[in-house]
């Protein structure tokens, strides 16, 4: 039973590892945090429910140019709805030398804020049930006869745990990967460091800054493909989840990418235990008043 809710946690916890990761690429880029990136997970999700299966949607087999269709249409929601975020609520408010505008931390954290009430309130008229059972594009249940992997001891876990546990953590260790050898990457840390030094060496630092949001998009687009076909999910639930992929970058250190996805596992984990030894009315409690206390006794983990 121990080994089913540990294993059960870091697979929880790779995902948020994927969402902490958008919150730590974004806050180490342009030192903001990204009110909205909770809300796109979702956003992404029930995009990609509409296009391909309508208002009333069920949690039926997808045939494979459904799924194929299913999962482009939630990666790429993701990145356009981020990069949306990024142009309407986030960049007139950063702080610009060339135009001698000084930044404006409570307009993009308004902003912010505002784009993802727009998105819950949208998708709200849409789908107006309280919750909803999404569909597996990536039949991660199907992967072995029955659905079930044995476990010392006797007892049993969904095959889909396992996979979930690996998809995110490959994904997430890719990124981070990518992100540290690419130019892309240089890129990212010069406008991090010093951006009007990185403008005088030819760096396009609104591009750049455009790019950090849409990645962090399609890492939530992937966070969510994961994620929702697991459980029954509705539309406000992008607010605990964005409130939980912080509290895991702020554990592993906003700003670092390797450090968002221990975090996640470390609050999955901790999520996974808390529901385990106290009941299950502590699944969103637990890693919320993590939150609070990371924020009580670490206030520099706002500073990216």
């Amino acid at each position: 039973m121990v080994l089913q809710v540990v294993l059960g946690g870091l697979a929880t916890g790779a995902v948020l590892g994927l969402v902490a990761l958008g919150f730590s690429l974004v806050a180490g880029t342009v030192r903001v945090l990204h009110m909205a990136h909770g809300d796109i997970v979702l956003a992404a999700v029930f995009t990609g429910v509409l296009a391909v299966l309508g208002r009333t949607p069920v949690a039926s087999v997808l045939a494979v140019g459904s799924a194929l269709a299913f999962i482009g249409l939630v990666l790429l929601a993701g990145a356009v709805l981020s990069g949306l975020v990024a142009v309407l609520a986030v960049r007139p408010n950063l702080p610009d030398g060339a135009a001698g505008r000084a930044g404006d931390v409570l307009g993009w954290v308004a902003g912010g804020v505002a784009a993802g009430l727009l998105l819950r309130e949208v998708l709200g008229l849409l789908l107006p049930q309280q919750a909803y059972a999404v569909p597996d594009p990536l039949r991660l249940d199907a992967l072995i006869g029955g659905g079930l992997v044995g476990l010392p001891g006797g007892s049993t876990l969904p095959v889909r745990v396992l996979a979930v546990l690996a998809i995110g953590l490959a994904a997430g260790l890719l990124a981070e990967r990518l992100l540290v050898r690419s130019r892309f990457g240089q890129a990212l840390r010069a406008v991090a460091d010093d951006p009007d030094a990185a403008a005088l060496c030819g760096v396009p630092i609104r591009r750049v800054v455009l790019l950090a949001f849409v990645l962090a998009g399609l890492l939530a687009g992937l966070a969510g493909l994961l994620d929702a076909p697991g459980r029954s999910v509705g539309v406000d639930d992008g607010v605990v989840l964005g409130l939980e992929g912080i509290a895991a970058a702020f554990l592993g250190g906003l700003g670092s990418l390797r450090g968002a996805l221990v975090g996640g596992l470390c609050v999955g984990l901790v999520q996974a235990l808390a529901v385990y030894g106290l009941g299950a009315g502590l699944q969103d409690v637990a890693p919320l008043a993590l939150l609070v206390v990371l924020l009580a006794v670490r206030p520099q983990a706002l500073r990216a």
